[in-house]
């Protein structure tokens, strides 16, 4: 019988280009969940406009082909550092005019107390927004009381004021997540969307399934659907949980883009609190998700201005 002795030097070699594949290859259990490829990207989004956008007949529609197929990697200066032939309207809004867009949506960030994020966020995302040429308004849902941070009842809020714009499409953002590739267009898929699943701080990989946060592109009227977002996850951690399961209860089925089409990086922050009630809230949900929600949502408007970049939605919760 034959034996073999491997050295020292062979088990590190070995190790060594493990690590290698580690740090090289970052993506490599990207194909354990289920994507859609570029090629079908588009055939998947929801042509949808506000009424505004509707009416107008001057024009050919927009193509969109070429921002998909390229799918340029943008995160980088210029686009990180100014806002580039500044033409952003009154309020954060923005369409382009030598063509008819086929996607209006409101992007809501809750907000509160991250003013370098937020100015990083208005330039990056104007800069990468009107290169896609689409309708589209950033609101600003800010919570201006001392309660620990409502995210999920902040979308809520601008969630409700948006479809009071008539936008058709929602993007649930988190005011610290930057698309990294121009490909993915912020408009809504056939079904839910999770956009961010490429994150660059879990390695560019998708730390489970269920995940259903961060950046998420939903219809309104799904959103209206499933009585939006729980109200009782103050601090951190549950409410994209609770919001997964609430399609689910629904039996509506989530989608994801192509990692390469899905790469987001995250800026560096600090945690908020977590909410040691959610994993309590999270057993019993399936029983509140019919009262509480956008059914049960009270708060005060504290203030409503059109800024520049956005349109800022002052709360108290």
């Amino acid at each position: 019988m034959i034996t073999f002795r491997l050295s020292n030097s062979v088990y590190a070699y070995v190790g060594y280009l493990l690590l290698m594949v580690y740090f090289l290859w970052p993506g490599r259990f990207a194909s354990l969940y289920d994507y859609i490829e570029g090629e079908n990207i588009y055939d998947q989004l929801i042509r949808k406009t506000t009424k505004n956008i509707s009416l107008m007949r001057n024009g050919l529609r927009c193509d969109y082909s070429e921002v998909i197929e390229e799918n340029l990697s943008l995160y980088r200066p210029p686009y990180t550092e100014d806002i580039i032939n500044n033409n952003v309207r009154i309020g954060g809004e923005y369409y382009p005019e030598d063509c008819l867009p086929s996607f209006s949506t409101a992007i809501i960030i809750p907000y509160r107390q991250r003013e370098r994020q937020l100015n990083q966020f208005l330039i990056y995302m104007h800069n990468y927004l009107r290169r896609q040429r689409i309708h589209y308004r950033i609101f600003v849902i800010e919570q201006y009381d001392p309660k620990p941070f409502n995210r999920a009842k902040l979308f809520n809020i601008g969630a409700m004021i948006a479809v009071g714009f008539d936008y058709p499409c929602l993007v649930l953002h988190d005011v610290d997540l930057m698309p990294m590739n121009l490909g993915h267009l912020y408009a809504c898929s056939r079904k839910p969307r999770h956009m961010c699943s490429s994150l660059d701080v879990f390695r560019y990989n998708l730390p489970y399934r269920g995940l259903f946060g961060g950046a998420v592109a939903i219809e309104s009227s799904v959103y209206l659907n499933i009585n939006g977002m729980s109200n009782m996850f103050s601090g951190w951690g549950g409410e994209d949980d609770d919001l997964y399961g609430r399609l689910q209860n629904k039996q509506i089925e989530i989608c994801r883009f192509s990692p390469e089409y899905s790469q987001y990086s995250m800026l560096k922050h600090r945690k908020e609190t977590p909410n040691k009630d959610r994993v309590a809230f999270l057993k019993n949900g399936k029983q509140r998700y019919h009262t509480d929600g956008l059914n049960s949502l009270v708060y005060k408007q504290v203030g409503f201005k059109l800024h520049n970049l956005f349109t800022h939605v002052l709360v108290e919760t």
